[in-house]
């Protein structure tokens, strides 16, 4: 078995989360990628809480995988490594400010001209271009400007942030997206493409429905774990604990009437999804009547059995064994430098025929690690 971009080397100007998230996802497809950092200091995201050992689990988890070399690019000899691993990378990821990367001459202008089969990939907060392509951006300032911000927590309390860091991600697998797209058309043309990705356009992107829902009428607005468009679909109480049920089409709905034996049977209130919708908020106070009168584990197995999408309500520490994320390798081992595990991490979830899925991944490098053996593979070019 072989993975699908084996033979593709990346150069990573990356670091923080949203670039090293999309660098992560060409290693876990087979890429090699090489980390490209500052004498010394090396990515900020080394020092980042949680530590383990005086290890970052957050820098752990983004980074597994790839090789670190570090580079003064004011040193001629570095500066020539760099022309040399020019020569024999296919893409190029940086995630610095419009502006930054042309200071050392190693801007898309100038690297197309001399490399242009060389894919060359930008992530920022605002893009490229527009009025705004200079500012500085961070997760939670895109989910407030992108919208998201808007729509999560309760309505009539005060903004909330969604847990993780969803605009970082969002930025990260559209990049990442960008790249294999521009390798495609490299394979047919023989020539790199420059690819710009900004935290705010993969956010306004992934709220694609909610903007289509605003342009027709009213923007949705914050309702806790409630689907806008669909009812019932929340967490609901039980004896013990919230879970949450979906019933987005008249069938389901009628099987969890069934199920819960619920009193609405020829009321209009509930008559199709859209009055459903329109009645939400006494609709789940008829149902959690009923959950209320049984711990969650025997709702949720009576839900299963009638086909009802349901779901605990879980932590992460209770995800972390989870069977079906377990089974499907979605939790892997992080080793350190000695081969032993170091740190838990979330699998790859792109599972494709005749591609090795493994348990483990390698250690995310030590500063400058690698340079003794890129050197040695530059030397044997």
């Amino acid at each position: 078995m072989s993975l699908p971009l084996a033979g593709i080397t990346v150069l990573d100007f990356t670091r923080i989360l949203a670039g090293p998230f999309a660098t992560m996802t060409l290693a876990d497809l087979g890429a090699t990628v090489i980390k490209i950092e500052r004498p010394g200091r090396g990515d900020g995201a080394r020092a980042m809480p949680p530590l383990k050992d005086g290890r970052s689990a957050w820098f752990a988890a983004v980074n597994r995988g790839k090789k670190s070399l570090a580079l003064d690019l004011d040193l001629s000899a570095d500066r020539e490594m760099l022309d040399a691993l020019l020569e024999r990378s296919d893409v190029l990821v940086e995630n610095f400010r419009p502006g930054i990367m042309a200071r050392f001459g190693l801007d898309w202008a100038a690297l197309h001209k001399d490399h242009p089969g060389l894919v060359y990939a930008s992530l920022t907060g605002y893009g490229q271009t527009g009025p705004d392509a200079k500012r500085p951006a961070y997760d939670t300032v895109i989910q407030a400007r992108g919208g998201l911000m808007a729509l999560t927590g309760a309505a009539g309390q005060a903004p909330v942030r969604a847990g993780g860091s969803p605009a970082d991600v969002a930025a990260g697998l559209y990049l990442a997206l960008g790249v294999l797209a521009a390798l495609t058309d490299r394979a047919r043309t023989g020539r790199g493409r420059r690819v710009d990705v900004g935290m705010l356009d993969a956010q306004v992107a992934v709220l694609g429905d909610m903007l289509a829902m605003t342009s027709a009428g009213a923007p949705p607005t914050p309702a806790s774990t409630r689907h806008p468009a669909f009812a019932p679909s929340e967490a609901v109480s039980a004896a013990d604990g919230a879970f949450v049920l979906a019933a987005g089409n008249d069938a389901l709905f009628e099987k969890l009437c069934l199920t819960l034996q619920l009193p609405v049977s020829g009321d209009p209130r509930f008559a199709d999804n859209a009055a459903r919708v329109a009645n939400a908020r006494l609709l789940k106070r008829l149902i959690e009547a009923v959950t209320l009168e049984h711990p969650r584990a025997h709702w949720l197995a009576r839900l299963t059995a009638a086909g009802i999408p349901c779901a605990p309500v879980q932590g992460l520490d209770q995800v972390l064994k989870d069977p079906q994320v377990l089974a499907r390798n979605m939790v892997i081992d992080v080793l350190d430098r000695y081969g032993r595990t170091a740190f838990k991490a979330a699998g790859n979830p792109v599972k494709m025929s005749d591609m090795e899925d493994k348990p483990t991944r390698t250690a995310a490098p030590d500063l400058d690690a690698h340079r003794g053996e890129i050197l040695r593979w530059l030397d044997g070019a």
